[in-house]
C-alpha cells in the first residue's frame, strides 16, 4: 500500500469543544480542504455544517487563489476506486504540468467571464476543481466519519483531512456544560462584557442574563454564517452581526443552517427499556426534549427553537 502523501494544509481548528453531563461531546471544527472532495464530505448527513460558497466569494478573490491551484499527488490508474502505484518523477511532472495547464486555462476563462460581467454564482464554478473550501462542522457523531474516512481505502485527500480532524479532536479537551449553558462557537469571554455594554448603552434596555444570552446566540450564528465568504477573524461590530442574523433567520424564508451550531445539553438523559420481555430487551436514551435535538444527540439545537426553521409539506 502506498504511503499517504500530504498534499495540502487542512488548517484544522477546534473552535469550541463542549461535553454534556451525560458525557456526549459536541465539538465545532473549522478546516480547509480541496473543493473537489467537498461533495464526498456532504454524504455525512449527521453533520451540521457551513462552507464557503462560490456564490458569495468575489470572483477576483478566487482568481487570485487560482494562481496557486491545488495539485494532487497523482497515482497510476487501475481497476477499482483505489490507486496504489506511484509514477516515475518524469511521469508525475508531466501529469502535474497538464493539471496546472488546465487550471490556468480555466482561470483565464473565468477572467473573461468576469470581464463580460457574468455573476459570480456562475463565473466562479469552473474554478472549484482547483481551489479550496473552508468548512465549519458541529456534531455529536464523529466515529462513523473517522472510521470511514481516516482509512487507506478513502481518497488520499479525504484521508488527509480526516486524519487532521482526528488529531485536532484528540488534542482538545472539552468543557462541561450544564443544561441552560450554551455551546456558542466564536464567542469569546470579552464578548459577554461587550454585550452588556451594548444592551446598557446601545439599545438602552435592562441587560438581564436572558437578554445577554439571546444576543450572544445571535452573534455566534452570524459569525458561523460569515464562513460563506471567509472564516470569522475577530473583526466586525455587533450591530452588523445582528443585521446579518436578521437577514438570515428573521426574514422569510429562514436560512437556518448557521443556528445549527449553537446548543445546550438536554435533560432527562437516562437509559430506559423499550423492549418486550426479557428476551427482547432493548435500551434507548430517554430525553425530555428529543424533538429539539435536530441531528444532534442529547443536545437541544438552537435551530429547533426558531419559528419556521423549516417549510413543511
Amino acid at each position: 500500500m502506498t504511503a499517504l502523501v500530504r498534499t495540502f494544509d487542512p488548517k484544522v481548528k477546534v473552535v469550541l469543544d463542549s461535553i454534556s453531563p451525560d458525557g456526549i461531546r459536541l465539538p465545532t471544527v473549522q478546516f480547509r480542504q480541496p473543493r473537489m472532495i467537498h461533495a464526498d464530505f456532504l454524504t455525512h448527513r449527521v453533520f451540521s455544517r457551513n462552507g464557503r460558497s462560490s456564490r458569495a466569494v468575489p470572483v477576483v478573490t478566487l482568481l487570485e487563489e487560482a494562481k496557486n491551484p491545488y495539485v494532487p499527488h497523482f497515482l497510476k490508474n487501475k481497476p477499482g476506486m483505489m490507486a496504489t502505484e506511484e509514477f516515475s518523477d518524469k511521469e508525475r511532472a508531466l501529469a502535474e504540468a497538464i493539471w496546472r495547464d488546465m487550471a490556468e486555462y480555466t482561470r483565464k476563462g473565468v477572467e473573461r467571464l468576469n470581464d463580460v460581467g457574468v455573476h459570480k454564482q456562475w463565473a466562479n464554478r469552473p474554478l472549484e476543481w482547483f481551489g479550496y473550501i473552508d468548512v465549519l462542522v458541529t456534531s455529536t457523531e464523529w466515529r462513523n466519519y473517522l472510521t470511514l474516512r481516516d482509512h487507506e481505502a478513502a481518497q488520499p485527500e479525504i484521508q488527509q483531512i480526516a486524519q487532521a480532524i482526528r488529531d485536532a479532536l484528540d488534542a482538545s479537551t472539552p468543557r462541561v456544560l450544564q443544561p441552560g449553558q450554551w455551546h456558542l462557537p466564536y464567542i469569546e469571554p470579552d464578548d459577554y462584557r461587550i454585550v452588556l455594554d451594548y444592551l446598557r448603552n446601545g439599545v438602552k434596555i435592562n441587560p438581564t442574563p436572558e437578554r445577554q444570552l439571546e444576543i450572544l446566540k445571535k452573534i455566534s450564528a452570524a459569525r458561523c454564517a460569515r464562513l460563506t465568504i471567509k472564516p470569522f477573524d475577530g473583526d466586525g461590530s455587533f450591530e452588523k452581526e445582528l443585521e446579518r442574523y436578521n437577514s438570515l433567520i428573521v426574514s422569510q424564508p429562514v436560512h437556518a443552517s448557521p443556528v445549527e451550531h449553537q446548543a445546550t445539553p438536554d435533560t432527562g438523559g437516562v437509559m430506559v427499556d423499550v423492549g418486550h420481555g426479557p428476551d427482547k430487551r432493548k435500551n434507548r436514551w430517554h430525553w425530555d426534549n428529543r424533538e429539539l435535538h435536530g441531528n444532534f444527540r442529547g443536545w437541544i439545537q438552537a435551530r429547533k427553537t426558531i419559528p419556521n426553521e423549516w417549510v413543511p409539506g
